[in-house]
């Protein structure tokens, strides 16, 4: 949004070369005192006053960096209203920019050092790490620098740096650092609890592959988890937690006498059954008396193989979505979608990920629900598994239940998205109160609190979608030896489900899955920052 009248004056003022670029400067702040007209702009009813829907409209009018996000609109906001009236009137307007622009005038002095009216990368750089702690990436670096230098001219003039940060809110006494608030690394946590970073892409090469092995990591650390969870959603009833192996069995029909294999099973009286209630800890107990320690990895091969290209498809196809939409919306810059088009393209590019890679989602499920105590394992288990999936019904096989994967995306986000939003408006109220502070955008939350934040949310989105995941695993897992049910469709293995084990079944293995959010998160977070710097992906000059 360009406030400044540009008119002849200033123009002469900017001529005059003999005048100091700090008196250029001011001379700039001194013609932009009359609001009155910008203040109109805004006011689209006329009514002397301007309301959040008001601002809201106009700031999309304009190309303003902080048009799509509701929340940094509503903090600008309650900054113009000073007496909480939900209402800007002309006094609180002019009372505002005059102080920004002093402030705007002030963080321009101190970052131009040699005073030539110019911001060069090299002076941005040393401000964010000298004055404001930060570290970030070269890429970032690159990514704003060039959105407030409209005019390309390889620095910010005053100008362009008054334009930018203008309307910007001023979180933690900083509107450069608010700035640099959208350009952060995110935690993409899936409905199945797998936590990745998106957008590394955006970042160049080095951030993907840090991004890549933070993924790797975290799900082999937390595979365990993910291990137990299909066991349980494999078993159809509590009994069959415990899965018999054969060596088992033929040691009880040695010592009972019995003569068939159901006759030794119902005479069986092994301690699991006897002293341990809980399904979890009997469906680690049977892992581990089949695999031993190995057990519990069976099929993480193929859960750390997809991450890459997971990752590579998601962002691809979001970006392309992104696009799309905006030739509909017939806007150039996808930074300037509309929010719904937003979600729309976030929720195709999981869409596409999720198909991309779900052949190889299926062929672990059955991996790891087939007969471990056969003396098949390792690859050879692979090529068998994947050559009878191929057998029994062809490429088709690999994608049993991939309407049920899919159709639970969009609902998994909304919900994330919208608890992860009600619990930090929560939170920042609570700090507001208990710190005594005026306006939202001074509270600043921890690290720590975004990420279990984010963590709760995900975890609650997970919850509710749950059913959803474990009818389209068994759907991928029918026939196999830990699930020999088969199943017509979605709506008959729902059905199933619930006459053999009531609403209840539908949550089977919800607990590991929950129970893994949370170090995946930590080891994700913590691997990606240490191998930034690994890489050398922070800037060190």
């Amino acid at each position: 949004m360009n406030t400044n009248n540009n008119d002849n004056s200033v123009l002469k003022t900017l001529d005059k070369q003999s005048e100091s670029s700090q008196e250029i400067i001011q001379a700039i702040v001194n013609d932009s005192k009359d609001y009155k007209k910008l203040f109109q702009q805004i006011d689209t009813h006329k009514s002397g006053e301007i309301s959040l829907d008001e601002f809201e409209t106009a700031l999309k009018s304009y190309d303003h960096p902080i048009k799509e996000n509701p929340e940094l609109i509503r903090r600008i906001f309650n900054s113009f209203d000073i007496n909480h009236d939900k209402k800007i009137d002309y006094n609180d307007f002019k009372n505002y920019l005059k102080s920004t622009d002093e402030q705007i005038l002030r963080g321009f002095k101190n970052i131009d050092i040699d005073n030539d009216g110019k911001i060069t990368k090299k002076d941005l750089i040393n401000y964010l790490k000298e004055s404001l702690g930060l570290k970030p990436s070269k890429d970032d670096i690159d990514v704003v620098f060039h959105q407030i230098d409209t005019e390309n001219l390889g620095y910010i003039t005053f100008n362009e740096f008054r334009n930018y940060l203008l309307l910007v809110p001023r979180l933690h006494g900083s509107r450069i650092k608010t700035a640099f608030q959208y350009i952060v690394e995110e935690l993409d946590l899936t409905s199945d609890g797998d936590v990745t970073l998106i957008n590394q892409f955006l970042y160049g090469f080095g951030y993907f592959l840090a991004g890549g092995i933070s993924g790797v990591v975290s799900r082999t650390c937390t595979a365990p988890f993910d291990r137990i969870k299909v066991f349980l959603i494999a078993r159809t009833d509590l009994s069959s937690t415990v899965l018999h192996s054969r060596k088992e069995i033929a040691k009880h029909i040695t010592s009972s006498g019995k003569h068939t294999i159901l006759e030794t099973i119902e005479t069986m009286d092994l301690p699991i059954q006897k002293t341990i209630r809980s399904p979890i800890i009997q469906a680690a107990r049977t892992i581990w008396k089949q695999g031993g320690f190995k057990g519990f990895y069976v099929g993480n091969g193929l859960n750390i193989l997809k991450v890459f290209p997971e990752s590579a498809m998601k962002f691809g196809s979001f970006e392309a979505a992104k696009r799309f939409f905006a030739s509909i919306e017939g806007i150039e810059d996808t930074t300037n979608l509309s929010k719904t088009s937003t979600y729309l393209a976030g929720g195709l590019g999981g869409v596409v990920a999720q198909f991309t890679v779900y052949p190889i989602d299926t062929l672990k499920f059955r991996v790891q629900c087939s007969n471990i105590d056969s003396g098949i394992h390792g690859n050879q288990l692979l090529v068998n598994t994947a050559k009878e999936m191929f057998q029994q019904g062809g490429l088709r096989t690999f994608y049993r239940g991939i309407i049920a994967g899919v159709g639970g995306i969009f609902p998994y986000a909304a919900l994330d998205l919208g608890t992860f939003t009600t619990m930090k408006k929560w939170l920042v109220r609570r700090e507001m109160v208990k710190h005594n502070i005026a306006n939202e955008q001074d509270v600043k939350l921890p690290n720590y609190m975004v990420l279990t934040l984010g963590a709760l949310s995900g975890s609650f989105g997970a919850t509710m979608v749950y059913p959803i995941n474990l009818l389209r695993t068994r759907l991928q897992a029918q026939g196999t030896y830990a699930h020999p049910n088969t199943y017509d469709g979605f709506f008959d293995v729902l059905q199933k489900t619930i006459k053999n084990e009531g609403y209840p079944g539908l949550f089977k293995g919800l607990v590991p899955n929950l129970a893994k959010v949370a170090p995946a998160v930590s080891i994700s977070y913590f691997m990606y920052e240490n191998l930034k710097t690994l890489f050398d992906l922070e800037v060190n000059k």
